[in-house]
């Protein structure tokens, strides 16, 4: 599925690096000490090697932005240890977020403090000058903070909300990022797409938890919480571009869980049996898949990653000189 030839010749950034959640894992949480992992059936039913890790039935929107960038095959994943580090590095790891303590209840997780790996870098290319010009000229795609709404704040899964008002929660996660951000700039991005986050409340889980019975309708409280954190994101963004000049920060839009596309039928099931949120293991998934925007009870099957890859590819165009 989704396989195909987008005719660019060679990639258009010198390397492509993802931080994020189980939006953009694709196998790192293999490698580390932690419950959440789904590198078992029927995740991966739909890849060519099968299950990888990734929290789809086959690629997610980080694999489908590095085709349509030019790269021939996935970013590898920063946790497996690979040695072809040039092309870039996936450090997107299931459970992370915006704050170091999210996710911790899963064990070992990679978050957005975790730092590119340059001195590799410069071994590679001779020197510190070298490394610092090929980090200038990689794309940097950050995509994070779902898991801080869903695993923090949002009441039926903890009591954060009683904490902050949704202002002050959102304004505590942009402080945290704009650190995160500005230490990405002092490490040699230049060029960094910056995701905002989807509508959590189309999710099935939030429906299932905050719906009445039966209701396939979307949670639009939960959704105006985070509309609050994009619209500071926004202004972070112009703030990140008035203090580096010489860089140039870009919002990206991510619709996968909220926008019907292509054959996309049904939009509030997911594809997969579930248990707690996530598939069960080794059951039997929904044939049709890519009418499904759902694989599990939170993340978007391949058919829905793909459209959303190719919005998001539209405002990272921004970046490509």
């Amino acid at each position: 599925m989704f396989f195909q030839t987008l005719g660019v010749s060679k990639p258009q950034f010198s390397g492509f690096f993802v931080f994020g959640d189980s939006f953009v894992d694709n196998g790192n949480n293999n490698y580390l000490q932690t419950t959440l992992k789904v590198n078992y059936f029927p995740y991966g039913v739909d890849f060519p090697t099968g299950p990888t890790g990734r929290f789809s039935n086959g690629q997610n929107i980080a694999d489908f932005i590095a085709k349509k960038l030019g790269f021939k095959k996935s970013i590898p994943p920063f946790a497996n240890g690979t040695t072809e580090i040039l092309e870039g590095l996936n450090y997107g790891s299931g459970g992370g977020g915006i704050l170091n303590e999210t996710g911790s209840q899963f064990g070992e997780l990679l978050s957005l403090s975790d730092e590119i790996t340059i001195s590799k870098i410069q071994k590679l290319l001779g020197g510190k000058s070298e490394a610092e010009k090929h980090l200038n000229r990689c794309l940097y795609y950050v995509g994070i903070g779902t898991n801080d709404y869903m695993l923090n704040y949002l009441p039926q899964f903890y009591s954060s909300t009683t904490n902050y008002t949704p202002n002050e929660f959102a304004a505590l996660l942009i402080d945290q990022y704009s650190k995160q951000l500005r230490r990405l700039y002092e490490n040699g991005a230049r060029k960094v797409a910056v995701s905002e986050l989807g509508e959590l409340g189309c999710m099935p889980v939030v429906i299932r938890a905050y719906g009445s019975p039966n209701s396939s309708s979307c949670i639009e409280t939960s959704n105006d919480v985070v509309q609050i954190f994009n619209q500071d994101l926004k202004l972070l963004i112009n703030n990140l571009n008035l203090d580096y000049p010489e860089a140039k920060f870009v919002y990206t839009r991510f619709t996968a869980l909220s926008e019907k596309s292509g054959d996309i039928k049904i939009v509030s099931e997911p594809c997969c049996v579930v248990g707690t949120g996530l598939c069960i293991e080794g059951s039997v998934p929904c044939s049709d898949r890519d009418e499904y925007r759902f694989w599990d009870e939170v993340h978007p099957t391949e058919a829905a990653a793909a459209a959303a890859a190719n919005i998001a590819y539209d405002d990272i165009s921004a970046l490509i000189c």
